[in-house]
Formats: C-alpha cells, sequence, structure tokens
C-alpha cells in the first residue's frame, strides 16, 4: 500500500470543501483510498493538504477522472495540485 500526500488551494471555504470530499467516502473505499487526514494549512485555510493510503494507482487515477466535474464544483482548484507518494 502507498501513501499519497496531495496539496492543493481552493476556491472556498474549508468547511465547504470538505462536506464534498467527506459525502465520497463510499466512492473513495471502491477506489481503494483511505483518507487519513485532510485538513487546512495553518495560516493559509485555503490550501489543504490530504494523506491517503492508496492501493491501486489505476483505480485512483480513475477515479480522479470520473469525478472531476464533482472535484471542480466542491472548490478544488486542480492546476494547483501538489502529489508525492511514499511506499
Amino acid at each position: 500500500m502507498k501513501t499519497q500526500v496531495t496539496t492543493f488551494r481552493i476556491s472556498n471555504t474549508f468547511d465547504e470543501w470538505v462536506k464534498n470530499f467527506d459525502s465520497h467516502r463510499e466512492m473513495q473505499a471502491e477506489a481503494g483510498m483511505t483518507p487519513l487526514f485532510r485538513g487546512p494549512h495553518e495560516d493559509d485555510p485555503q490550501k489543504v493538504c490530504i494523506v491517503l493510503q492508496v492501493e491501486d494507482d489505476a483505480k485512483a487515477a480513475q477515479f480522479m477522472q470520473d469525478n472531476e466535474a464533482s472535484i471542480l464544483a466542491s472548490g478544488h482548484l486542480l492546476e494547483t495540485t501538489e502529489s508525492n507518494t511514499y511506499l
């Protein structure tokens, strides 16, 4: 299992963004993605960090592709996304 640390900016509040993120827990689990942490930066509430355990990179990538419209609607600014994967 891999651990993915992703940071990005949002166009709304963290509370608005996290409601959308949390509403997809079942779909995340089906894609082999287990959220371990999600939170705003201490000095910049529009910068978010997510830490996920990922079972299958291809399934996680497919989840992101299949749900891009919802991800964008959540306030996630995709062009600001930075992701690192750890074993």
